[in-house]
């Protein structure tokens, strides 16, 4: 899939791997949607960009309805919906004090992460199978997902996070079979350890990071956000590429804590 004179719809494209996507699916031509609800570094990434900023909170209907017509009104064909807003924190399923875990932090979690992807996903897709094929096998677009390794091997206070992303790693397959008969490849892919500003910087920042990253067999160290973006696009171009879940770990395997 060529995206070059394509849109493309990025949720969370504000920050971490989404801009990178962003920047990344720009570079090779495509008008980028950068759909988050960080209003001002939103505007700022897509001005610089030369695409378009959709406010959007992807776990209301209306809202990404909303995104997705900004991006159909820039007058590119939409060609890719990349999923890559997401939230998570840390809470056992019964904390160390005797109290269950929190159900409204665990639904919001599943809300954004699991029904958010969903939602943008079965949109954006109506809106690409709306358009032309591009090629003699029907082909009219991609959907990718961000889960996570977390998905699949969880790890101790991780059970929202891990049920979200599980969620989206489970639906891969199906969706793909959904949507083969409109000319739609879904894909998903499971980050390990990725480096992103929300570790932080200097000397605690680099030591905690090094804790992170010790279990991982090599390389070495955290995978940075310009090789994930990196993978969309090379998964965005590979057209024989679908239905697969991708582990983008360095070969991590999580242990238990």
């Amino acid at each position: 899939m060529d995206l070059n004179g394509a849109a493309a719809i990025i949720s969370g494209g504000a920050s971490g791997l989404g801009e990178a996507t962003a920047r990344e699916l720009a570079g090779v031509g495509a008008t980028v949607v950068i759909a988050d609800l960080n209003v001002e570094r939103g505007k700022s990434i897509a001005d610089e960009l030369g695409g378009v900023f959709a406010h959007t909170d992807v776990s209301d209907e209306a809202s990404v309805q909303a995104a997705v017509d900004v991006a159909v009104a820039t007058g590119k064909p939409l060609r890719a919906v990349i999923n890559s807003a997401g939230i998570g924190w840390a809470s056992r399923t019964v904390n160390r004090d005797g109290s269950p875990h929190d159900l409204a932090s665990y639904r919001k979690v599943i809300d954004v992460n699991l029904i958010g992807t969903f939602n943008l996903m079965r949109i954006g897709a109506a809106a690409i199978a709306r358009t032309e094929p591009v090629d003699e096998d029907g082909a009219r677009g991609v959907v990718i997902n961000t889960a996570s390794v977390a998905g699949i091997e969880g790890q101790t206070g991780q059970v929202a996070y891990s049920a979200s992303k599980g969620g989206i790693i489970g639906m891969t397959l199906p969706a793909a079979r959904d949507l083969a008969a409109v000319g739609v490849r879904v894909l998903t892919i499971a980050p390990g350890i990725i480096d992103t500003p929300i570790y932080g910087a200097g000397p605690e920042s680099d030591a905690f990071k090094a804790k992170l990253y010790a279990p991982v067999p090599f390389p070495k160290r955290m995978g940075r956000a310009s090789e994930f973006a990196q993978l969309v696009r090379a998964l965005v171009e590979n057209d024989y590429m679908n239905g697969e879940v991708i582990r983008f770990d360095g070969g991590i395997r999580f242990q238990p804590k």
